[in-house]
């Protein structure tokens, strides 16, 4: 008898999680009723958590056709016939193979990531990761795992979480990947990107990323999808690129939130 061999209690055990979740929906009904959603950027209430109409207005998102390799706005559609590539990526290929990035870096973008980034503001975590799922769709059709760019420990205790990963944790479980925290470590406490050249900027990193023991046997052969709040001239993801493909990742792809207009120029 089919009842007595299991199958009644695989039933039960699939109508509770339902339940749950309408008792859930339930409750965040109610309490949006009493209590309406703040926006992240604003004490100003809103439908949902998110933005003030304000602030979405004036963020910069991008949108197709982009660099497959840096994920820059074109101006326009090439057409068929057109390089899906950049001048810049042609002429010299990042360690990674695709980027994507949600918006520009700019005056809209920069308050906003600064803020989560050094203000301890962890709600923009799962907005952000909403953006990065968006603009890097089709990366993540084609990843295996996601894996975050890690902070030294000591940067960690100062900022108390690492805003990387509280986006690409959200990101990899929506996506069914398997999410990565540790595959990445940081081996050398280096001083802030902010203020240096394309060149000290390189030089910064350049050996300041390794892939775990652990993290080895989980990257072999798979795709990854690295995950960053902003791209500016690439070095930070280059490195944490090198480091996954040198210990036995297929290939590497960057996903992040901002971009600056000018990641990279011509190589002279």
């Amino acid at each position: 008898m089919r009842l007595q061999d299991g199958v009644w209690r695989d039933r039960l055990k699939a109508a509770v999680p339902r339940i749950a979740l309408g008792a859930r929906a339930l409750g965040r009904g109610v309490a949006d009723l009493l209590l309406p959603s703040l926006a992240h950027d604003s004490p100003e209430a809103t439908a949902s958590a998110g933005l003030t109409a304000d602030a979405w207005s004036r963020v910069t998102f991008l949108e197709d056709p982009v660099c497959d390799g840096c994920g820059a706005g074109f101006e326009m559609d090439g057409g068929a016939f057109a390089s899906p590539r950049c001048a810049a990526c042609l002429a010299q290929p990042y360690a990674f193979t695709r980027a994507r990035a949600a918006c520009l870096y700019d005056e809209a973008s920069r308050g906003l990531i600064l803020k989560f980034k050094h203000g301890d503001h962890q709600p923009f975590a799962p907005l952000f990761a909403r953006w990065i799922a968006r603009s890097a769709a089709p990366l993540l059709d084609e990843a295996d795992a996601v894996a975050p760019v890690p902070l030294h420990r000591f940067r960690l205790l100062s900022r108390r979480f690492n805003q990387a990963a509280e986006m690409a944790r959200p990101l990899a479980r929506d996506a069914g990947l398997d999410y990565l925290p540790d595959a990445l470590i940081r081996t050398t406490h280096t001083t802030s990107q902010g203020g240096k050249s394309a060149r000290g900027r390189r030089l910064n990193v350049k050996k300041a990323f390794a892939v775990s023991e652990e993290g080895r046997r989980r990257i072999k052969g798979r795709r990854i999808l690295l995950v960053d709040d902003v791209l500016t001239t690439g070095a930070t993801a280059e490195a944490c690129a090198r480091a996954l493909i040198e210990a036995g990742a297929r290939a590497v792809d960057l996903a992040v939130v901002a971009r600056v207009r000018t990641a990279r120029e011509l190589p002279t």
